[in-house]
């Protein structure tokens, strides 16, 4: 394992305290239905409730965006004034046990006691075309797609807009670079990386799709320990980038489209998460 990390580093475009400010809003059964029709909900098999998942007051005009439905992010939220919130990890998972107790509790009763919405979305997130969390990552870094694979197309494929191959630990030094953080890299020193693929968040789960693909290099937010072994013995470059980190881009790309349809406020609050 080598870590690589870069003292120069960009910030993240979402930063906290990130806002518009305009006096439109929009009801939110029209939010709604634009929502998931613009997200194609119908399309995914998801372990996570996408769409509407706590109702608050009718008329949205000042949305938080965010990553994860956690407290921090709520309590923000209610600071900010916001009608609604929207995230990437939201607060309803299949497996979960349904019985409001504890810190689920104090998250649906926070949003409930000061009327705001709450909508979230998981892997209608991750593969949009346009404000998707892997198109954000390709855009980022700014590789040139040229495919998808895998179920419902959750990884890409594409190449770094350079015509000389790259090696693995110029890759991850340039993946630090810009998601300005330290990334885990699992390399093969000899395999010129061409093709590369790419699934944010928790995307170690299909690494076999990308081997399969015929990728030189898997870019990805957060693995686990047997995806190393993997990786060693296919001949395939890994590089970690960080769960949250990679997943920050698409919600605050999803709240500018709702600016420019419906000319609402947002606010993209960050509450960071080492993972």
């Amino acid at each position: 394992m080598r870590s690589v990390e870069l003292p120069n580093f960009i910030q993240h475009i979402g930063a906290q305290g990130v806002t518009t400010a305009t006096e439109s809003s929009v009801q939110r059964e029209q939010l709604t239905r634009h929502l998931n029709a613009f997200l194609e909900c119908q399309r995914f098999k998801d372990v996570a409730t996408n769409g509407l998942q706590v109702a608050g007051r009718e008329r949205i005009a000042n949305i938080v965006v965010g990553v994860t439905a956690n407290k921090a992010l709520i309590d923000a939220a209610i600071e900010a004034k916001a009608d609604a919130v929207i995230v990437h990890h939201g607060l309803f998972w299949k497996g979960d046990s349904p019985a409001l107790v504890g810190y689920h509790r104090e998250r649906v009763a926070a949003l409930l006691a000061h009327n705001i919405n709450l909508y979230a979305y998981h892997l209608p997130l991750d593969v949009h075309a346009e404000v998707g969390n892997n198109a954000c990552l390709g855009r980022r870094l700014g590789l040139s797609p040229t495919g998808t694979c895998g179920e419902a197309g959750l990884v890409m494929l594409g190449q770094l807009g350079v015509s000389a191959d790259v090696r693995c630990t110029v890759l991850a030094a340039y993946v630090a670079r810009h998601y300005g953080r330290r990334v885990t890299l699992f390399s093969h020193p000899d395999r010129p990386i061409r093709t590369i693929a790419w699934c944010t968040g928790a995307g170690g789960s299909l690494l076999t799709d990308a081997i399969e693909a015929g990728a030189d290099a898997f870019i990805t937010g957060e693995i686990s320990e047997q995806h190393v072994h993997q990786a060693r013995e296919s001949n395939i470059t890994l590089i970690a980038a960080g769960h949250h980190a990679t997943e920050r881009d698409g919600v605050a790309a999803l709240a500018a489209h709702l600016v420019q349809q419906f000319g609402v406020n947002y606010q993209f609050i960050d509450i960071n998460s080492p993972v």
